[in-house]
């Protein structure tokens, strides 16, 4: 019972970034799925959701940018990333029935 990130990196600002979470172990079409940052310094940030059926919520600071998309015959989930901007910097997570991922980085500079 897992899940793994992928696709972080550097990325200029008003760059896009896609970041990737692949589950396993347990019945993934059925959780809602989300996604968490952490910036030096700062708590766990709550980013993005999308629901059992598909609909994506974001958190104020980054929504209109970051949307969050599933592929239920993939058993992976993704944080599309655009026009990003140097405080998006942070370390991205995903979680979903009680699992968190092991983080990737993001980071925004030019």
């Amino acid at each position: 019972v897992q899940l793994v990130e992928s696709g972080g990196g550097l990325v200029q600002p008003g760059g896009s970034l896609r970041l990737s979470c692949a589950a396993s172990g347990f019945a993934f079409s059925q959780y809602s799925m989300n996604w968490f940052r952490q910036s030096p310094g700062n708590g766990r940030e709550w980013v993005a959701t999308v629901s059992t059926t598909g609909r994506s919520y974001a958190a104020d600071a980054v929504k209109g940018r970051f949307t969050v998309t599933r592929d239920n015959a993939k058993n992976t989930f993704y944080l599309h990333m655009a026009r990003l901007k140097p405080w998006d910097t942070a370390i991205y997570t995903c979680q979903g029935n009680e699992i968190w991922g092991q983080g990737t980085q993001v980071t925004v500079s030019s």
